[in-house]
């Protein structure tokens, strides 16, 4: 089969024929329909983050797709169905699977880092965390919900405590960032969308957020005064989704006080943040990572509905030969998700 090949940081990715995936006895095959290319992907290309499984290997971690066949033991799934592949595997019997946290599960396997993922015509996975797709939803824009939708979906709804009539703030509109507007928005918030590009802030004013700021080329207490001019003092819950120390800190100082800062996105990098304001103020600083499988349904349910919308944060389709086009245009800042297609 056809697969894009990471053979190590600083390296464009490599179109190459490998072995077409055998499913064991707990997986499933699947065609992949399309897959979408996140940042995750450029931190282990551009920024030497390592991957668990070395490379030579298959990287992407957000496919939808066909079953293409199915393991002796699989019984929840059949060749034909649609199925939306999760970027996480959860072992099911540590503390935190029972205890319902299987997005922190303590021995989880990543697809396109612990093991091959899906920036491939093919990929095997263990069925047991696979979510059915309904046929009235897109096969291959649907492959977004598998990461860039249910991560600020967690973020929102399971870290954020996001309640109707929140202030919210979100810094940064990039492909996990816009969806964090939509499900903000949608839980009832008054969002403010925050980023230095001015196409994605007209996005997410078309997508729920009540107002737009672009701090660029402004100090940052004059942006802090008036995102608080904006929510009466500051919002009360704060998401940082573009993984930089700087705005990390940032949104942190623009929460009030009790509020909430969300970190959804990823550095390596350590932060400073004042203590004596977090405890006089009462404020919290929380993690948030992936999302636990039963709230897949919720997700879908949700785009369903109407109340979420898929097509137009799907700005690019490319074929999977032009990857690197697409790791180009996440560079740039010129895409919110491309999708590959094989």
């Amino acid at each position: 089969m056809k697969a894009a090949v990471f053979h190590g940081p600083k390296k464009p990715l490599v179109i190459e024929e490998v072995d077409k995936p055998i499913p064991k006895q707990n997986e499933i095959v699947v065609k992949v329909a399309a897959c979408g290319v996140c940042m995750t992907d450029l931190h282990y290309i551009d920024h030497g983050v390592p991957t668990f499984k070395k490379p030579p290997m298959i990287l992407g971690h957000e496919p939808s797709g066909i079953v293409e066949t199915v393991g002796s033991e699989v019984k929840t799934f059949e060749p034909g169905q649609r199925v939306i592949i999760p970027p996480v595997f959860s072992c099911g019997h540590c503390k935190n699977c029972r205890e319902g946290r299987e997005n922190i599960c303590e021995n989880m396997l990543m697809m396109g880092n612990n093991f091959d993922g899906a920036y491939a015509e093919f990929v095997a996975v263990s069925a047991k965390d696979c979510i059915p797709l309904p046929e009235n939803l897109p096969l291959e824009e649907s492959s977004v919900i598998a990461d860039a939708l249910s991560t600020p979906y967690h973020a929102v709804a399971n870290r954020g405590n996001v309640r109707p009539g929140s202030w919210v703030a979100v810094f940064g509109c990039g492909g996990v960032g816009i969806n964090t507007v939509q499900f903000a928005a949608a839980a009832g918030a008054q969002v403010v969308a925050i980023d230095i590009v001015d196409w994605k802030l007209k996005l997410a004013k078309e997508l729920g957020a009540r107002f737009t700021l672009n701090p660029s080329g402004t100090e940052d207490k004059a942006f802090l005064r008036e995102l608080r001019s904006l929510t009466g003092g500051g919002p009360e819950i704060a998401f940082e989704v573009i993984g930089k120390k700087s705005v990390m800190e940032l949104a942190y100082k623009s929460v009030r006080t009790g509020g909430r800062l969300v970190l959804v996105g990823y550095t390596h990098e350590d932060i400073s943040i004042n203590a004596g304001r977090m405890m006089y103020r009462e404020m919290e600083v929380v993690g948030s990572l992936g999302c636990r499988p039963v709230d897949y349904p919720k997700i879908i349910g949700m785009i369903e509905a109407g109340k979420i919308q898929l097509k137009p944060v799907v700005t690019h389709r490319l074929r999977l030969e032009k990857i690197n086009d697409a790791f180009d245009l996440l560079r740039n800042g010129e895409s919110l998700r491309t999708i590959v297609l094989p």
